[in-house]
């Protein structure tokens, strides 16, 4: 299966920071797709709605992948603007990806509620923003585990 993961971080691409949220990314999703075979393709951006709106199209559509994971660019900075790159270019929203992302996380992060994040179907491919924080990336993976690999399988992936 062929995922992609994009980073959104003016930081980071611009290499001042090393990404480290793609990373974890990668080790979670590894334990929700154990068994499976996962080609991944890379794209770090920074937090610029054109060029995310590309990104995700270019993992959707050129790459092929069933499952793209953002991460980065959910809150409510003015930079931060994942979120509506992601709707603009998604067919149908499924809200409850960051909905749940959001109550799962409050207890140990009540900043969470600034979150953002939302997910949504592109043709055959189910793209879910994620925060940019590796421990957050992590604590929200662990909670939709079971949706991903369930719509995944839905969409034919």
């Amino acid at each position: 299966m062929r995922i992609g993961r994009m980073t959104a971080s003016d930081r980071a691409s611009a290499g001042a920071y090393k990404d480290l949220s793609g990373p974890a990314v990668e080790a979670a999703v590894g334990e929700i797709f154990a068994g499976v075979e996962v080609e991944w393709e890379r794209i770090l951006v920074p937090d610029e709605r054109p060029a995310i709106e590309a990104a995700l199209r270019e993992l959707a559509d050129a790459r092929g992948c069933a499952l793209v994971l953002t991460t980065g660019g959910t809150g409510p900075a003015p930079r931060d603007v994942t979120p509506e790159a992601t709707c603009a270019v998604i067919e149908i929203e499924l809200p409850g990806f960051g909905e749940i992302q959001r109550v799962k996380t409050f207890d140990v992060a009540p900043t969470s509620i600034l979150s953002r994040a939302t997910a949504g179907v592109r043709g055959r491919c189910l793209i879910v923003n994620l925060p940019g924080r590796p421990s957050a990336v992590r604590e929200c993976l662990a909670t939709l585990g079971p949706a991903l690999r369930k719509a995944v399988e839905i969409l034919g992936g």
